[in-house]
């Protein structure tokens, strides 16, 4: 029989088939969980850490020259590195609203919130009830904020002109010769600070692959070595408010044309000691990588106990501006500030530093269009 006889051959009649099992409804997959680059989180803490001490030394400059050395040596790149690492976690900012609503709920209103909190604070802890609330003049270390804030929402433009890190450089210098600037929302840190901040967004991957090569590693040590003999030769006789960033050069009782000079200075050798800072990070998953998820906590809190000695007189005690104490105070600043960190710290703040808020906006319009669109269907 051909093939074609064997088709219309009639088949005999199947038996009735089982009733199928009834089928598992199907689950969506879920979307990939973006992973934290521990390299990213290492340096946040250890820049945290280092933030601490710079604090705790503050008040042991006067008796130590090696307090003071190590102060000028972390003041040169603590910050910067920090701002580095916000402006490369910034280059997808794109001012869509859920970048925006994120920009608010985990920056400006942590802002208002701490602003207002460190403001009682003062006044209780300084015996200054008067002490006004002022969202326009940053007290302390809110400034980080918003200076953030501005920044982050500048960074459009930073991505759309040809040559952003000049342009930055050019107007930090600016910032830095003109003392009419004031006070407001400390616009002469957001000004003087800002080329680390577009330094990080023009920043690629294989950027910090480079800095964490052997040879860089190597380099390092030298570089730091070298950088800590200087600030030692230069602890009594170089004005530390330089570090800050916060001033014109004639607020500092400098000529002019010294703004422009220090601040390119200054920034060359911050950009040196930050990818040193950078070549030693590690970038495995240590028992201290989880904790760069919180080092926002660890700095806005930790500042009421560093303010807090200083009005309660806690370095009036002798002992610690011996080297001993010296070491002691340094090594109970590294411990408040990880406990500072650390996940229960987080919940229990998360409140103020990441409030939820969805009550606060509007539904998202493109969410709305769909819905409209699957109604008329």
């Amino acid at each position: 029989m051909d093939q074609a006889g064997a088709l219309r051959t009639p088949l005999p009649a199947a038996r009735s088939a089982p009733p199928a099992a009834p089928q598992a409804p199907t689950v969506a997959p879920k979307p990939p969980v973006k992973r934290r680059d521990a390299f990213f989180d290492n340096a946040k803490y250890l820049a945290i850490v280092l933030v601490a001490m710079g604090h705790a030394w503050e008040p042991l400059r006067g008796d130590s020259r090696a307090a003071a050395a190590l102060y000028i040596t972390v003041y040169t790149f603590h910050m910067p590195a920090f701002i580095v690492i916000s402006g490369y976690f910034s280059r997808s900012f794109d001012a869509s609203p859920g970048r925006l609503k994120r920009l608010v709920t985990g920056i400006a209103v942590p802002y208002v919130i701490f602003e207002v909190a460190y403001t009682f604070f003062k006044r209780y802890a300084d015996d200054d009830p008067t002490y006004p609330i002022s969202l326009l003049d940053p007290w302390y270390l809110t400034w980080f904020l918003i200076a953030l804030f501005i920044w982050r929402l500048t960074t459009p433009l930073w991505k759309l002109v040809r040559w952003p890190l000049p342009l930055s450089l050019a107007i930090a210098v600016l910032a830095s010769v003109s003392p009419d600037i004031g006070d407001d929302l400390d616009l002469q840190r957001v000004l003087q600070f800002l080329p680390f901040f577009v330094l990080g967004l023009c920043l690629k991957p294989e950027h910090f692959q480079i800095v964490r090569r052997r040879e860089a590693r190597l380099i390092a040590l030298p570089v730091f070595a070298t950088v800590l003999l200087f600030a030692y030769w230069a602890a009594p006789r170089m004005n530390a408010a330089w570090f800050y960033r916060r001033d014109s050069a004639q607020e500092l009782a400098a000529p002019g044309w010294t703004g422009g000079v220090m601040t390119l200075a200054m920034f060359g050798c911050s950009v040196v000691l930050v990818a040193c800072f950078f070549a030693w990070v590690p970038g495995r998953k240590l028992w201290f990588t989880a904790l760069g998820a919180g080092t926002l906590y660890g700095y806005l809190l930790h500042g009421f106990l560093a303010k807090g000695s200083r009005f309660w007189d806690w370095y009036d005690i002798d002992w610690l501006h011996t080297p001993l104490g010296e070491i002691t105070v340094t090594l109970a600043a590294a411990t408040v500030i990880t406990a500072l960190c650390t996940p229960p710290v987080q919940r229990l703040f998360r409140f103020a530093m990441e409030p939820d808020m969805e009550w606060a906006f509007k539904k998202d319009a493109k969410a709305l269009a769909r819905g409209r669109g699957t109604h008329r269907r």
